[in-house]
């Protein structure tokens, strides 16, 4: 199985997706299954990972319907509010949705702390038993915390999203990459190999650029804690699937077949308990 890990779908709402700003024209528009399908087929994957872009239930049910109606979406990263008291209720709720395979929150829009907080915690904690993956997306400055939650939470299954978000464009890489070695120290954690390249200068990133940053995620996590993903269609302000996608494939072409094989899907049925 070959599965592209970190996608969106989203009917377009000038309001919702204010973040989605007039330089991001590109995506200003509807993005749904029969968009991402045929892209799918075209780089002989079998499927993938819908991840959510807002914080809403009403998303994550959207996405689960999406995925009931079509088979190649494996699996839903969705939302809900870890930080509410009636956690457990919600995720009983939501544990009929056989496709939730795990949750995420949007951290790298909340101030310093925020995964240190107790009620955080507590709807962390409530995850384990319901066998949900928790991604988290986060910025570089928050990377200390990062590797303070996973410490925290030894049996939760967590997946760092984008590398932290690099600074590529700026060229920085020191701090980040002794932070991502730290983190990597904890086997409960996987990183996706996603949305690099929008952390680059859009136009005129290049293989020499994003290498040195493929080599810190490489080096920290291994091939059995990686996974390809392609942050469609975000990734598009950066360039076309066809780029983002042969970027990793390139890149990992010099290990064997079967590490391959794990960074391109195997990773990914693990991780996310997907079925075949």
């Amino acid at each position: 199985m070959r599965v592209d890990t970190h996608q969106h779908f989203w009917i377009f709402d000038p309001q919702r997706d204010a973040w989605i700003t007039d330089e991001m024209s590109v995506i200003q528009r509807d993005f749904l299954p029969e968009d991402l399908q045929p892209v799918l087929q075209q780089h002989q994957l079998d499927g993938c990972i819908a991840v959510q872009a807002d914080t809403s239930e009403k998303e994550t049910k959207f996405l689960l319907e999406l995925a009931d109606q079509h088979p190649f979406i494996k699996g839903v990263v969705g939302w809900v509010d870890l930080c509410s008291d009636t956690i457990e209720a919600r995720l009983q709720y939501f544990s009929k949705y056989k496709k939730l395979k795990g949750l995420r929150h949007i951290v790298q829009s909340e101030p310093d702390g925020f995964m240190l907080r107790k009620d955080f915690q507590r709807g962390i904690a409530a995850m384990e038993k319901y066998k949900l993956t928790y991604d988290i997306l986060i910025f570089p400055h928050q990377l200390e915390e990062a590797i303070e939650l996973v410490k925290t939470f030894p049996k939760q299954k967590f997946i760092l999203d984008h590398g932290a978000k690099p600074y590529i464009k700026d060229g920085k890489i020191k701090l980040w990459k002794s932070q991502m070695e730290r983190l990597a120290g904890f086997e409960n954690v996987a990183c996706k190999v996603s949305g690099l390249t929008t952390e680059a200068d859009w136009s005129s990133w290049d293989e020499a650029t994003m290498q040195p940053y493929l080599d810190v995620v490489f080096n920290a996590f291994g091939t059995k804690r990686t996974l390809f993903g392609s942050d469609w269609p975000v990734s598009l302000l950066a360039g076309s699937y066809a780029e983002t996608i042969a970027l990793v494939e390139d890149y990992i072409s010099k290990f064997s077949e079967t590490e391959q094989q794990h960074i391109m899907g195997l990773n990914a049925k693990k991780w996310y308990h997907l079925k075949d």
